[in-house]
């Protein structure tokens, strides 16, 4: 039985680990071929470890035992030149880009919005948006030229929908994400390319799952573990699962990329327990 997107070429940014992965993977086994993208090392600012060449390998290795082709290339999305040069090469290596997964993202320190210092707000801005937009840039011209169509997808948050103390620099750009997406959704409609954002809730990823976090929801702790916070990421949901996976959101972007989907832009597809209106 053809998979889902089985004949597609699926680019993926941020596709180390996470839910990054996630998508190749589950894209992969629908059919698509992927070309993967991450920065493979520390980002400034983050607090917690970066994502590595390993990590990378681990992504490929894991499409490539779905029998998909797959062609990995390190990139920071900050950069629209070495960006534009991964897609590039990786479209060369397979002959056309079908589906855009514009995933790669980061959490920066948690304070206040006007205890960011100029490098907290635009190293995780920088990623979050500007780097979303150097994706498309890269990318929907790509599609335009095929005269094919195709499917942007773009990793939002619940926090793009709702405002969260403490992160005003992420929730600003996954806000942000939404618009462009609707601009972009009618900027490219008349080339029969879809673009649609989905917001994934408490993914437990490295991008949720650190000391920071922790201190931030326990300050009445020394040092706060996991389970310490765990009533606190259950009080986000409506539904009753404390965390959603990332194959959960993975679901939702093979539904976004498949033709499934094909009458729908400039949609907002939340996966996140509810928590965006809880």
């Amino acid at each position: 039985m053809a998979g889902l997107v089985a004949g597609k070429v699926a680019l993926i940014t941020g596709a180390a680990r996470g839910q990054g992965r996630a998508h190749a993977v589950r894209l992969a086994e629908e059919g698509a071929d992927i070309i993967a993208i991450d920065v493979c090392r520390p980002i400034e600012t983050i607090p917690y470890e970066g994502a590595t060449e390993a990590d990378l390998a681990e992504t490929v290795r894991l499409v490539e035992s779905f029998d998909r082709r797959v062609e990995a290339r390190q990139a920071d999305v900050r950069d629209f030149a070495a960006l534009k040069a991964a897609v590039d090469e990786g479209v060369a290596a397979l002959g056309k880009l079908d589906v855009v997964v514009a995933n790669a993202g980061v959490m920066g320190k948690l304070v206040k919005a006007w205890e960011l210092s100029e490098e907290d707000w635009d190293v995780t801005v920088g990623i979050n948006l500007t780097g979303v937009w150097h994706t498309v840039k890269a990318t929907i011209p790509q599609m335009i030229a095929q005269g094919t169509g195709g499917s942007v997808i773009i990793t939002s948050s619940m926090a793009g929908l709702r405002g969260i103390a403490n992160i005003a620099n992420y929730s600003a750009a996954k806000h942000g994400l939404v618009g462009l997406s609707r601009t972009l959704a009618k900027d490219a409609g008349e080339y029969g390319i879809r673009v649609n954002t989905v917001h994934p809730g408490s993914i437990p990823t490295k991008l949720l799952l650190h000391d920071t976090l922790y201190r931030m929801f326990r300050p009445d702790l020394d040092e706060p573990k996991l389970e310490d916070c765990l009533d606190t990421f259950n009080a986000l949901n409506i539904l009753p699962d404390t965390f959603q996976q990332p194959e959960d959101v993975a679901n939702a972007v093979l539904w976004l990329a498949s033709d499934l989907s094909r009458m729908t832009t400039a949609a907002t597809l939340t996966v996140d327990g509810g928590s965006a209106f809880s």
